[in-house]
């Protein structure tokens, strides 16, 4: 019985001994399949990196860049600029990059996605507020800004400056820091814009930089505009340049306002806009914001907007808006945007107090001469006989004062004990020792409209129209430069309007009415505004 139990023990044994050299055997036969797979997967890796490294030294170079335009008006990413972008292959051999599969593999390229949807520099954070806003400039006058702020106005963009259309010398806006002061002081947020004609990219810069200068004591919120009109215009300093050139100008002009801290914002008519007509707008879209002009559409529901084949960021939807505060008409922008505080100065050491520059609306000759009331007259802080000026003191006859400048719409500058005040110009006389008259002239007639004089045919046929210069036209008393009583009673720029109720296509003169006046202008120096 024992040698059974011991046979059985042993053939237990061996039989174990085999199930377990079996077992070992599969191991490394598993081992062995393992080690040949990884060798093999790693030679067929290597064999394609190779093919693909000849493969692509022989392909020709690839576009670097190309320009996608999205005719979808309600996707975001619609005329973005999609870029496809290819490693520098020989500085790849030189750097460790060359080893990192990623830097080889071939990836899908999707739409271009901006995480903050359109470049900008904001401090404050922006956000999709729908906000209203103004845009001023010396054309508005002297405003009162207390009143603007009291409508709920939540922004104004000012400008600051253009480059003179014959001289290319770049001035200031007269009333540029007094608006930008006053609109702070009322807590109203600002933007800026600058008129240009530059006509390359230095000018471009220099133009940003002047920009950035300028305002760099002021809050400035809202975005940062190029605009640039009256191209076409054969006596433009632009007018020979390309849709290209012109693009590639205005992006100089608004990189270097995004490098000196400033949100851009680019500026044009949708007419010019759309389809690229005459700006690469989908270029200048994809990288910053747009803002458009385009008048006569439906406002009933601004906060939507026109659909106007592109994407756009501000709206300028009317430049005839009646605000409380800015005399005659002003333009009115709607923004798809808004801020959630507002910025600081860039430069915050002390700045002057801006004042306004009360002749703004008018042009002065200037004269240096000894003047005296032809009875009395009143001397007031600005040239106006409105609610907005103010009687600073009475010259009496006899009383001398050093008259400064005239203007053709009746008024005088004239300095008294040192202060500049405004007197009614038929008030006053050269005369110095003239005695007081004894009862105070009526002021001249206006002179009567259309006919003008003898012979002149001015036969008007009536329009309706909204109308500005091409670039500045003067709107006179009467149709003629040729009368001595036909007298330049305004100027009119372009973007500043009039409302055209005549024409005559025989003589080339157009009747307007301008701030309550009717006016004659010259019909080849002005166009109808959309």
């Amino acid at each position: 019985m024992n040698n059974d139990y011991e046979k059985l023990n042993s053939e237990r044994a061996h039989s174990l001994s085999r199930a377990r050299r079996r077992k070992a055997l599969q191991r490394r036969r598993i081992m062995v399949a393992t080690i040949a797979g990884v060798v093999a997967l790693v030679l067929v890796i290597g064999t394609v990196l190779i093919v693909k490294k000849v493969h692509s030294k022989n392909e020709e170079p690839a576009e670097i860049a190309e320009t996608v335009e999205n005719p979808s008006e309600d996707d975001t990413a619609s005329d973005a600029k999609i870029e496809v972008v290819y490693p520098d292959e020989e500085a790849a051999d030189d750097s460790e990059e060359a080893s990192d599969p990623e830097s080889t593999a071939t990836k899908e390229t999707g739409a271009a996605v901006n995480v903050v949807d359109i470049v900008n520099a904001s401090n404050v954070g922006e956000n999709a507020s729908i906000t209203y806003g103004i845009d001023v400039s010396k054309f508005q006058g002297t405003i009162d800004w207390t009143q603007v702020a009291s409508t709920g106005i939540n922004f104004a963009m000012v400008r600051v400056g253009y480059r003179d259309s014959a001289t290319g010398e770049i001035k200031a806006d007269t009333n540029a820091k007094y608006n930008m002061q006053e609109a702070e002081k009322n807590g109203i947020k600002v933007g800026a814009y600058f008129f240009s004609t530059a006509v390359n990219n230095t000018e471009a810069v220099e133009e940003a930089d002047w920009v950035a200068n300028y305002i760099s004591k002021y809050a400035i919120t809202y975005p940062v505009g190029y605009n640039c009109e009256g191209f076409e215009n054969s006596k433009s300093r632009q007018y020979n340049l390309t849709k290209d050139d012109r693009s590639k100008v205005a992006m100089a002009f608004l990189n270097e306002v995004y490098n000196k801290g400033y949100t851009p914002i680019f500026y044009a008519s949708k007419n010019e806009m759309a389809n690229d007509t005459k700006w690469n707008t989908s270029t200048i879209g994809s990288k910053y914001k747009i803002w458009m002009a385009w008048y006569n559409q439906d406002t009933s529901n601004v906060a939507n907007g026109p659909s106007a084949g592109f994407k756009y960021d501000m709206w300028q939807y009317s430049n005839q808006g009646d605000v409380p505060g800015i005399k005659g008409k002003v333009d009115v922008n709607i923004a798809y945007f808004g801020y959630n505080g507002t910025e600081s100065a860039k430069d915050t050491s002390g700045r002057e107090v801006a004042t306004a520059d009360v002749e703004a609306l008018m042009k002065f000759t200037e004269v240096n001469e000894a003047v005296t009331a032809k009875s009395k007259t009143n001397l007031r802080d600005k040239p106006s006989q409105g609610s907005d000026s103010t009687v600073k003191t009475t010259l009496l006859n006899g009383q001398v004062a050093t008259r400064t400048g005239v203007s053709n719409s009746g008024w005088s500058r004239v300095v008294l004990d040192g202060a500049t005040y405004y007197a009614v110009s038929s008030y006053l006389t050269t005369d110095t020792s003239a005695p007081a008259q004894t009862a105070t002239p009526a002021p001249a007639p206006e002179p009567a409209p259309a006919p003008a004089a003898p012979g002149f045919k001015t036969k008007f046929t009536d329009v309706n129209e909204t109308i500005t210069a091409k670039e500045m036209v003067n709107l006179r008393s009467k149709p003629s430069v040729t009368d001595a009583d036909s007298a330049v009673v305004v100027t009119l720029y372009n973007g500043q309007t009039a409302v055209r109720t005549g024409v005559n296509n025989e003589y080339g003169w157009s009747r307007v009415e301008y701030n309550g006046q009717v006016l004659y202008c010259v019909s080849s120096f002005i166009k109808v505004v959309e």
